[in-house]
This record gives C-alpha cells, structure tokens and sequence, in this order.
C-alpha cells in the first residue's frame, strides 16, 4: 500500500514538473511567447535536462555525400558528409492546442545549449554549420552541419584496382562523460547506406557498397565516454585503370608472344625484343602516377607489370641462345653434344664415309687418282659442314619450339590466376 502511495506521488510530481516546464502561449500570437522562449535562452550554459544524473541523448545519422579523394601514399581519405543531430531538450516543450497549433519553430543554434559532439580519428574538419535549429513540440531539436573530413583510413591496396577499403568514423562528446551525454544511432545502417547510394552513384572513383556501425564506451582513467563507430565500406571503380594499364600492358605482352613466329636465321628477333622492352618500360614510367605506393606493402598490379617485364627479359634471353645456336656455333662447325643430340635430335649418329684404296701402276692413272682422292676429300668435308649446319639449325629450331612453347605455358598459367584472383575481388 506505501509502495503505490509513493508510485501515486512520482507520477504527480512528474506531471507537475513537465507542466511547469512548458512554454506558455498566449491568444493572438502563433506558437511560444518570447519572455518564455528568453527564459530558455538564458539558461543555455546548462544542460537542458530537469534531472541532471539523467544523461541526454544525441542520435547521430549522417548522409555521404561524396568521396572527394583517397591518398594511399599518407593514408588519408576525403569525405563530405551531411551530419544530423536530434537530442532532447526538457524546458522547449509547449501545447500546440494553445499555440494556434504550431508543431515546430526554429531557433539561432548560438541561443541554445548543443552537444559537443566531434569525430575522433579526424586530421582535419572544415565544418559548414547551419545557423539555426528546428525544434519539436515535444522538445526534441534537429541540428544539421556540412563537414569536409580528412581522416586517417587504414588502406589495403594490395589488390588495387579491385581494392575495398574500409574506413572509420567514430563520434563522441568531447568534453562530457557517459554520465551527462550518451551517443546513438538515428537512423538504421541500412537506411544510412540506402540515403547515402543515392548522391553517390555517379561520385567519381568510388561507389559505397556498405555503411556499418556499432557503439562502444571510451576508457580514460576514471572516466568513460560513450561512443559510435560507423564503418564505411567503399570500393573503387575499376574501370579507368583497367583501360589505361591493364589492357596496353597485355597488348604488349601478346606482342612479345607473336613475335616467337619471326624465323630466328633471317629476322634480327633480338632487335625487336630489346625495342619492346624499350617500350614497355616507357610505358610503366608514364603510367607510374596511376600506381598507388605505400610503405605497407606493393599492389598486385605491381608486382603483375615487374613479372611481365622479367618475362620479356626471359624472352630477349632466349632469342639470344637461339642466336648463339644458329650462328655462333654453326660457323665454327662443332660436333653437336652426344646429350644435345639426345634432348633435340633424338640420338643422331653419324656414319663415317667408307673409303678404298687401289694400287696404280700406270704414273698417269696414280695421278688421276690421287686428284680424284683430293677431291672427294674436299667434298667430304663440305659436305660434313653443312651437314653441321644442318644439325645445328635443327637442334636451334627445335630448342626456339620447347623454350617457346614452356614460355607461353608459363604466361598462360600466370594469366590465369591473375584474372581469377581479379575476377574473385570484382565480384566480392
């Protein structure tokens, strides 16, 4: 019976106390009377909370607006955001039956008392804060700024230009604890990420995939601050880079392939792979600004143009033994290696010319013969020469096909799992 007595009494008191902190309105003026409106104003140095262990609530929603930049090399990320803030303000609160049914107002934000709420993990903040609130009936107040934020984002741009990012933004009270101030999210994270796709489908390099979020408590010492963490989950429009490096760098490289199909003893190969070497490395210095470069670690794309380049390398390499083979050796006329013969020629023997001899008695005859035997020496050993040469073009032949075919297994092996590692993050 005491407990409902005293539950009786706190229900009166608190009626009391709201009905004497309502704005008063008078007849023939629309809304609050100013003298009660200046009595708010005046008191704007302290929190607007009649029981002051009762902490305020802010609700916290903001809308991306746009991506302005990403800089992997200092690790900073460029957004425009439109923040909106709603708490509660206990002594802005009025009937509209008695104020010719006036709903909202809005009020200079300098004549009221607003939460000191900042983003933590911010290098820079270039606020654009609307000079007035609006303010509710029921004494809840909409406060909305524009902030340019330049915030440290901890980037992997490992498999750039296929790259997600995700950055964070944490709100909280600068100065009051989670005694006076406590943080909260306005709006859904699904409705957050809905309002911001809209202003950033045709925003420049990225595109929002997610906005997620969580709230958490801030230890200091003794004291504790409540806090919100929105993640923003962007990722990069691959299009450009696609385009202006991945494409011309193939290009190149399937020149290099075709051009295993000059024939090797009457084009100077070696020539035109040192001049597509040439190329390509003008090519990577131009394009050398379009690379992302931190001191975490280098891009795929990176490391797929360096292995590129040391496959040309490899290809110059090879023209040059096939060189070696087909000219240096060949006009030397060295016996072909008994394991080169088994690698290429598949254990070629060579049969020795048979030679005979007769006995000549007649002194022109005896001479005859010895210029006949001269002579077929002489040939024999043309003969054996281009015989070495022979040989020789076809062990340089058949090691220009196994080097050529193992080089485009390689690269074929190599593209494939480039493509499928790029295909998997594409469709992340």
């Amino acid at each position: 019976m005491v407990y409902k007595n005293n539950w009786k009494y706190f229900q009166e008191d608190l009626i009391l106390s709201y009905l004497a902190n309502m704005l008063r309105c008078e007849e023939g003026q629309s809304g609050p009377t100013y003298d009660s409106l200046q009595d708010v104003i005046d008191k704007k140095s302290f929190r607007p909370s009649v029981n002051l262990s009762s902490p305020t609530i802010t609700n916290i929603s903001f809308t991306l607006y746009a991506i302005l930049g990403v800089v992997s090399q200092s690790q900073i990320l460029t957004t425009f955001l439109w923040l909106r803030l709603y708490w509660f303000h206990e002594f802005l609160i009025w009937d509209p039956e008695a104020c010719d049914g006036i709903t909202k107002i809005s009020l200079p934000v300098k004549d009221l008392w607003t939460p000191d709420i900042i983003v933590y993990d911010v290098d820079d903040d270039v606020s654009q804060a609307c000079p007035y609130v609006y303010v509710n009936h029921t004494g809840h107040i909409r406060y909305d700024r524009m902030l340019r934020l330049v915030s440290a984002c901890n980037l992997q741009i490992f498999s750039f230009p296929f790259d997600i990012q995700n950055c964070s933004f944490t709100f909280g009270s600068y100065m009051h604890t989670i005694k006076d101030v406590r943080v909260s999210p306005a709006l859904s994270f699904k409705e957050m990420t809905v309002n911001s796709k809209r202003y950033l489908q045709a925003s420049g390099e990225w595109e929002l995939v997610d906005i997620l979020g969580d709230t958490n408590i801030l230890k200091f010492g003794i004291d504790e601050w409540d806090i919100i963490t929105f993640w923003v989950v962007i990722k990069r429009r691959p299009i450009l880079y696609v385009v202006n490096l991945i494409i011309p760098s193939s290009f190149l490289m399937i020149i290099d392939i075709l051009s295993f199909y000059l024939p090797p003893h009457s084009v100077d190969r070696s020539s035109f792979k040192m001049t597509l070497i040439l190329g390509y490395t003008v090519f990577l210095l131009i394009m050398n600004d379009l690379l992302p470069s931190t001191a975490n670690g280098t891009p795929l794309i990176g490391i797929y143009f360096s292995v590129c380049l040391a496959f040309m390398t490899i290809s110059l390499l090879e023209t040059v033994l096939i060189t070696c083979v087909l000219h240096h050796n060949s006009m030397k006329y060295r016996e072909v290696p008994h394991w080169v013969q088994v690698l290429t020629l598949n254990a070629w023997f060579f049969c020795p010319l048979a030679s005979g001899t007769m006995t000549l008695d007649v002194p022109e005859l005896r001479q005859i013969s010895q210029d006949l035997r001269e002579m077929n020496t002489y040939l024999s050993i043309l003969r054996k020469e281009d015989h070495l040469q022979n040989q020789w073009c076809h062990v340089g032949y058949i090691l220009d096909f196994l080097l050529f075919r193992i080089y485009l297994l390689i690269i074929t092996g190599y593209a494939l799992v480039i493509i499928c590692m790029w295909c998997i993050w594409m469709n992340q």
